[in-house]
């Protein structure tokens, strides 16, 4: 039995209605959350250190390197319903989030390499010049210290269920959140990066869902002039909730940019045939 089809016969158990169970499993999630290991854990990746790249291949970015933000083990990893990860292989991102932070969406300034698995590699050295380089107008040396990780699975929702006013105790969605909590307790470990789920809002920016609809909806409104604004703005919620559908965050972690946070996206179709280059970065600033 799959998380789905325990959350919902746990649902059913508890006397809940089958079309509230539905419409809130359609809006559940399970990402693979990953933090610092301690002993006795299963180590399935890093934060910083030096990448493992395939025999001979130069650092990402070409004259202009990018920083190594970490790596997971595909095949150390939990499996989380949903989420179409390769069975094995290593997953490394890397991420310039200034230059990205002025640009995104783009993949000039990110990465996300796919090593499968069988690949020869080597521990990269340092691009020259590159061993101890802070970025401009910071003090963050290119390299950080390796830190271990370790996973877990948790359940996620999407923030209008978690910020909703609840106001009856026979809320059938407070109960299923409150299922949720006690089938899958919250784990008291430190998360530095998420692996699927949904985008998170940081600071007072909107997140990357709403700023691709945006895109999306400017482009209509300028082959349409006189579109009434409040048409704009019910074309750009229907793009948006078709956008949460259809992309999943790949990665999500702070970097030690101490207002910057990284989201990469990529649309759930993409994973599951590993075209990792079509993913799209979306650096956010946290204030």
């Amino acid at each position: 039995m799959d998380r789905h089809e325990q959350f919902r016969s746990a649902a059913i158990d508890r006397g809940i209605p089958q079309d509230e169970i539905d419409k809130f499993a359609d809006q559940l999630r399970f990402a693979i959350w990953a933090g610092p290991s301690a002993a006795g854990d299963e180590v399935v990746g890093q934060l910083g250190g030096l990448p493992e790249l395939p025999a001979g291949m130069e650092w990402p970015g070409d004259e202009h390197p990018l920083p190594f933000i970490g790596s997971v083990d595909c095949a150390a990893l939990p499996r989380a319903e949903g989420l179409d990860l390769p069975a094995d292989g290593s997953l490394l991102f890397f991420l310039h989030h200034e230059e990205d932070m002025e640009e995104h969406p783009t993949t000039e300034f990110s990465r996300v390499l796919y090593v499968p698995a069988g690949t020869e590699t080597e521990v990269a050295s340092p691009p020259p010049g590159h061993d101890t380089r802070a970025f401009f107008m910071e003090p963050i040396p290119f390299l950080i210290p390796e830190c271990r990780l370790t996973a877990w699975v948790q359940p996620v929702l999407p923030d209008w269920i978690e910020r909703r006013d609840v106001t009856s105790e026979a809320d059938a969605v407070k109960q299923l959140c409150e299922l949720v909590d006690d089938l899958w307790p919250a784990q008291d470990r430190f998360c530095t990066l998420r692996i699927g789920g949904y985008c998170r809002e940081i600071g007072g920016h909107d997140n990357p869902y709403a700023q691709m609809a945006f895109d999306s909806v400017t482009g209509l409104r300028a082959a349409d002039a006189d579109m009434p604004m409040e048409e704009r703005f019910r074309l750009q919620d229907e793009e948006e909730r078709r956008l949460i559908q259809e992309w999943v965050p790949l990665a999500q972690f702070p970097t030690n940019g101490e207002f910057y946070y990284g989201c990469f996206l990529i649309r759930f179709d993409d994973l599951a045939a590993k075209r990792f280059d079509q993913m799209r970065s979306f650096t956010m600033f946290t204030e």
